[in-house]
């Protein structure tokens, strides 16, 4: 396939989002939109064609799309359509090959119709192919005007367009695929006579015909995919759309959903066949989930593994671990960061993890808190445990042995180490280590005094 770049227009100010947020730079099924935007153009094209024009908020945009290997081109006034694509000139001005232009707020369009708007521009030869897409109620969009032979001789945008114009169906995406030497060699050629003064990239249609250059149209069928973003409802809509066909997507592929319109799933995140998830669930970032696991109701999963088998009990919060085959946590669980918990661990209710490592078989049913911990395997931590992990300045750790038994209410003082099968007691506060096969108690002695009573109920 020839050689093909692209520009992503992503530099307007996007008023009507009434944000202090650049528009592109808003989420919509869990990626900004514009890195949708960048998935779709990677099918076509290798990063470093790429050039995203940057205007509003230019930082913070470049901040998002230079990481996946883009370059950026500043349009520092923002001019219209056409003056924004001559800002990536001095980057692809001698790419040679075809030039494809896409919107950084129109998050939809699929890579599979981004790839085939290439194809089919090769295929055709023609000297460049726009997108179009034929419907019942064009409204305000440009229409499509075509010539007896089919192919397109003008785009009109509706405020210019006659009656008789406005009756046509078919509208103008405003996504193109041209021959790149023949965008730089006229763009300079497009006027600002329309009402809005601004340089309008549709333009290089009639100019393309104007030349003697054949511009084909590509139909797609699915208006959903050229849909753009420019307020807060459409976007709500948007990120509705994006996780209603993920959910679909998962449930196609074998996996029990309850009530999945109240399910709320990223579109990165992976789960396997025979998984069942519960209603009010929400799955983030780059979630996996094994088979046969079960998500209970109203539980928060981000950036985690969980095993195959496993049970997260409703009402648990996930964020950063790992959760091994056969693990049972919650319900009102909190695992913070950084966790591994092994396979067949149970952590129970109100039990808070946070850079804790569990082995297989240890348990933490009830009301604990473990942090910076290392928990031996079939090691049982009873209900109030704490592990005193900050001193004011630093963090430490605590390592308990394999087998161990921490009696409830137990305060582990960090640094400190509990050997294999050791004993702490109950309420007991820990200090120092305690070696293996051991039992370590340090509480004060109960003192029991018959007969006393408070002063003030003591009878004259």
């Amino acid at each position: 396939m020839t050689k093909t770049s692209v520009v992503i227009l992503a530099a307007g100010l996007g008023t009507r989002m009434r944000s202090k947020l650049a528009k592109v730079l808003h989420r919509a099924g869990g990626l900004t939109l514009i890195e949708h935007v960048v998935r779709a153009a990677r099918a076509v094209a290798d990063p470093a064609d790429i050039v995203a024009v940057v205007g509003h908020q230019a930082e913070k945009v470049a901040a998002t799309v230079e990481p996946l290997g883009l370059r950026t081109a500043l349009q520092a006034e923002q001019k219209g359509t056409g003056h924004a694509v001559a800002m990536a000139r001095h980057h692809l001005e001698n790419a040679g090959g075809w030039l494809v232009v896409l919107y950084g707020d129109v998050p939809l369009l699929s890579a599979a119709t981004v790839k085939r708007l290439v194809a089919e521009h090769e295929s055709s030869g023609k000297d460049a192919t726009v997108m179009t897409c034929e419907i019942a109620d064009p409204a305000a969009y440009g229409r499509i005007i075509r010539n007896a032979a089919g192919n397109v001789a003008a785009i009109v945008e509706y405020k210019a367009a006659t009656d008789e114009q406005r009756k046509i169906k078919e509208i103008n995406s405003g996504i193109y695929c041209f021959r790149s030497d023949l965008v730089w060699k006229y763009i300079g050629e497009i006027q600002t006579n329309n009402p809005a003064g601004e340089y309008y990239l549709t333009d290089l249609v009639e100019i393309f015909n104007k030349n003697g250059h054949t511009v084909g149209a590509m139909q797609i069928e699915d208006f959903n995919e050229l849909l753009g973003i420019n307020n807060k409802v459409e976007l709500a809509e948007m990120d509705a759309m994006f996780r209603m066909r993920k959910v679909r997507e998962l449930m196609v592929d074998g996996v029990t959903v309850e009530r999945p319109e109240t399910v709320t799933v990223d579109v990165d995140v992976r789960v396997a066949p025979d998984a069942w998830i519960e209603p009010f669930v929400r799955l983030s970032g780059s979630t996996v989930i094994g088979e046969d696991a079960r998500i209970g109701t109203g539980c928060v999963i981000e950036d985690s593994t969980i095993g195959a088998g496993a049970q997260i009990l409703p009402y648990s919060i996930v964020s950063e671990s790992e959760i091994g085959e056969g693990a049972r946590v919650g319900p009102f669980a909190r695992l913070r960061t950084h966790n591994s918990v092994g396979a067949n661990c149970h952590i129970g209710n109100f039990v808070e993890l946070k850079k804790t490592k569990m082995a297989a078989g240890a348990k933490a049913n009830h009301l604990a808190y473990l942090g910076d911990s290392v928990i031996g395997a079939k090691t049982n931590v009873g209900a109030g445990t704490i592990t005193c992990n900050y001193d004011g300045k630093n963090k430490h750790q605590t390592v308990i042995g394999d087998g161990a038994f921490i009696g409830s209410n137990a305060t582990l003082v960090a640094p400190v180490t509990i050997g294999n099968e050791a004993y702490v007691a109950a309420g007991s506060v820990i200090t120092d280590e305690v070696p293996d096969i051991s039992l370590a108690l340090g509480r004060a002695r109960q003192t029991v005094k018959e007969g006393w009573k408070p002063k003030h109920k003591r009878t004259s």
